[in-house]
């Protein structure tokens, strides 16, 4: 097997409540990094001192998000796109590995699909 969790469907539906919440922070400090990127680039472009606070804010924004992405990593559970809220968690459906797929608007986990078909291969639970 390729990873070493494996979700059942009641498993995945309990964390939804964290995964939401992790996705929001992850959206917010996303777009914070941006804004954060952009204004060290735009003063280093002008010829300013582009370290200091701007920089030291960055960087504490980047670890905010890697933090963020940690939570995942630790449970096995796979982003697959911040911005949609993509997940696929690790589950044995008939005896072979697959994901149980959610995307953040959805209410609930309906969907699998294997390994290796992701998205477009969803199927219904």
């Amino acid at each position: 097997m390729r990873f070493s969790k494996h979700y059942t469907l009641s498993e995945a539906r309990a964390l939804l409540p964290s995964i939401r919440q992790w996705l929001e922070q992850l959206a917010s400090c996303q777009a914070r990094l941006r804004a954060l990127d952009q204004g060290v680039g735009l003063a280093a472009a002008a010829g300013c001192d582009s370290g200091g606070a701007a920089v030291n804010e960055l960087a504490r924004a980047m670890g905010e998000f890697k933090e963020l992405l940690l939570q995942f990593h630790r449970r096995d559970i796979q982003i697959k796109d911040v911005a949609r809220g993509l997940i696929d968690f690790p589950s044995v459906r008939e005896g072979r590995e697959v994901f149980l797929c959610w995307e953040k608007d959805e209410e609930d986990i309906e969907f699998w699909h294997d390994l290796e078909s992701g998205y477009a291969g969803r199927e219904r639970l």
